[in-house]
């Protein structure tokens, strides 16, 4: 008797697979689909990446200025890590934007 429901539901299940299978199809069209919804938002965020850059290069400039007319030893530190942050937001924007486009 045990057997005879295990195999009613191992019937049951592969039908059930083979149904939600066959109701996908290869699947290439969502694939190609969320392949171009990526590539449509990577611009904007492209953009977004630039506008926070410079926000935060405005704010360290500052930062670096205020450091500068106090006569803080460490002045060229701060300007030293400034200027590798905006370098390294535009090189990985671009490296980015070269990897997935």
């Amino acid at each position: 008797m045990k057997r005879k429901t295990f195999q009613i539901w191992m019937s049951a299940v592969a039908f059930m697979l083979a149904v939600n299978l066959s109701a996908q199809g290869n699947g290439t069209a969502g694939i190609n689909e969320a392949t171009q919804m990526v590539t449509s938002y990577f611009e904007p965020a492209t953009q977004l990446i630039y506008a926070i850059g410079a926000v935060v290069g405005l704010i360290g400039g500052v930062k670096v200025y205020n450091k500068f007319s106090s006569g803080d030893p460490d002045t060229s530190k701060t300007a030293a890590s400034w200027f590798g942050a905006c370098i390294f937001l535009i090189v990985a924007a671009t490296i980015l934007r070269s990897f997935f486009l």
